[in-house]
């Protein structure tokens, strides 16, 4: 598809081995983009449908100036309950956004105009429905411009941090929560915690190893089902090796006396800095080591390493974070649709809103004693 005018020009990838071909001319675009974070990297998204695409479905939306790519879209199609176009990336992905080329002047408004018209088109036959989209994202901004049927819903909490040392986020709290803070600190240097960045070639034994430790970890309570299947394990592997090349992800070692008991997976943009998923072995809480402490410190250094905005505690609002005194970032979700394809607009709508409200039923149920012996 060529849209009138210069050398713009609309491509869509349904093909997963074009999809993977992608990748150099992918990362450059992705370093282009201001509001990108690392779920939206070549690595990780390439990966993530190796491992969860269906192996059909994939519509990948690229406009090129000139043969250069300066956005993309990276969807695939579901057909129930009706006809969708959602992002890649799935609910193991913290954020989703498209990329825009943002080197400035026409191109940057060319691109985001000629991707929202490409997208006008796909709203023919299918919803788009973006979820989990930081606030500022790109999609925000073909969001505002859409010209047919529309909906924004909030989506996840997330939680962050100011981009401060250890020291000053330890300042921000108050002197009772402080001096805590200061003496489980004293209490990881006594321990003789020796904390290390795997180098590049010790990535993909060392992730496999932080995936044990995070099973052990949770053996025998409550835990993220899919955090244990090898899929997971697979697409973190194989994604991870190549970010940690590029520089979009830390894996970070925790030893005593050698021995590795903790392990910690950081994604970095400059944008924010999130420790996405650790591992520790019962061991090290025996030692009355407080691993939240130990992980926020690590992750204060990657993100004055890095110069990132924001330190984020990614999706959820456990109350262990709330300690640190963070602010509040609610994703956003964004449906676009056409007059023909409002009726699917609605249903989608109304399942999220049917469903928040059966959370509030539960919730308020759960809080009358309900489901106690």
């Amino acid at each position: 598809m060529r849209p009138g005018g210069g050398d713009l020009s609309v491509e869509v990838c349904t093909d997963s081995v074009r999809f993977g071909e992608l990748s150099e001319e992918w990362e450059a675009l992705y370093r282009g983009s201001r509001t990108a974070t690392p779920f939206q990297s070549h690595a990780w998204l390439h990966s993530w449908w190796l491992s969860y695409g269906s192996g059909r479905g994939l519509c990948v939306v690229m406009v090129r100036d000139g043969g250069r790519l300066v956005a993309v879209a990276p969807l695939m199609r579901r057909w129930r309950p009706v006809p969708v176009l959602v992002p890649l990336g799935g609910s193991i992905s913290d954020f989703c956004d498209v990329l825009v080329d943002d080197g400035g002047g026409e191109g940057e408004g060319a691109g985001t105009r000629v991707l929202g018209d490409a997208l006008w088109r796909l709203a023919r036959t299918h919803v788009i429905d973006f979820r989990e989209a930081r606030p500022g994202s790109t999609v925000e901004r073909l969001y505002e411009r859409w010209p047919g049927p529309r909906r924004r819903l909030d989506d996840s909490l997330c939680l962050e941090l100011p981009p401060v040392p250890m020291d000053d986020i330890v300042g921000r709290l108050s002197a009772s929560r402080g001096q805590r803070a200061r003496a489980k600190i004293r209490k990881l240097d006594a321990l003789g915690i020796e904390r290390r960045v795997v180098p590049q070639d010790e990535v993909v034994g060392s992730v496999r190893r932080l995936v044990e430790l995070h099973r052990l970890q949770w053996q025998g309570r409550k835990v993220t089902t899919e955090h244990i299947r090898p899929r997971f394990s697979e697409h973190l592997t194989r994604s991870v090796s190549r970010m940690a090349r590029s520089g979009d992800a830390v894996v970070t070692e925790f030893r005593i006396d050698g021995s590795v008991l903790a392990a910690d997976l950081t994604l970095v943009s400059p944008r924010l800095v999130g420790g996405y998923l650790y591992g520790a072995h019962p061991g090290l809480r025996e030692r009355k080591a407080d691993i939240t402490t130990m992980l926020l410190r690590s992750c204060s250094e990657h993100v004055q390493e890095r110069a990132s905005d924001s330190l984020s505690l990614l999706r959820g609002a456990e109350p262990y974070k709330y300690h640190w005194r963070p602010h509040s970032v609610v994703n956003q979700r964004f449906v676009l649709a056409r007059p023909v394809t409002s009726a699917g607009l609605a249903l989608a709508v109304g399942d999220v809103t049917a469903r928040r409200l059966g959370k509030r039923a539960l919730h308020a149920w759960q809080a009358r004693g309900g489901g106690t012996s």
